[in-house]
């Protein structure tokens, strides 16, 4: 990780601290020990292999990184808080219907609480699908001025602050 210069164990704290936001961005369970998993795997490819040469070691950790999501998703879907709102124990088609429309309300509302720019950007965010969304997702960072991570913590954010908006109201009714 040091690439040949002691760093005291401080790149590793560093590229750890890195993959616990990383897999805390993908909404995981446990980001400490996926961030974990990815590096006692980095570490054994070093011990087989003793060196990674074709690629730089921080981007290797995040190749390794994604496999490890791909293996956690497989594993454990992905629960969304808002979707838990909305599978609530509905009684018929009226009650899920009605369910949803108070979920969407509620969304709403705090969509409105927004100002204008966040809201512009999360929405925009999440418009379009597959190829669509990514080719949205980069012009809308371009137009920011930002990168496409900097984009996504940004609208990770102000979703996070979205649910917790609609889990109040949904607390309240």
């Amino acid at each position: 990780m040091d690439e040949g210069v002691d760093s005291g164990g401080e790149r590793y704290l560093d590229m750890r601290r890195r993959l616990v936001a990383y897999f805390d961005r993908k909404r995981t369970r446990a980001p400490d020990e996926l961030a974990d998993e990815t590096l006692n795997r980095v570490a054994r490819r070093l011990e087989e292999e003793g060196a990674i040469t074709d690629t730089p070691p921080a981007r290797y950790c995040y190749i390794v990184a994604r496999f490890v999501f791909l293996e956690y998703v497989r594993r454990e879907p992905i629960q969304s808080n808002l979707a838990d709102l909305t599978l609530a124990a509905p009684r018929g088609p009226d009650a899920v219907a009605e369910q949803r429309e108070q979920l969407l309300d509620r969304v709403d509302r705090c969509l409105q609480r927004l100002d204008a720019d966040e809201r512009t950007l999360i929405l925009e965010y999440y418009q379009g699908e597959q190829r669509t969304k990514i080719e949205q997702r980069r012009r809308l960072a371009a137009r920011l001025g930002l990168t496409p991570n900097a984009l996504s913590i940004r609208a990770c954010r102000i979703r996070g602050r979205l649910e917790a908006c609609v889990l109040a109201g949904e607390r309240r009714s």
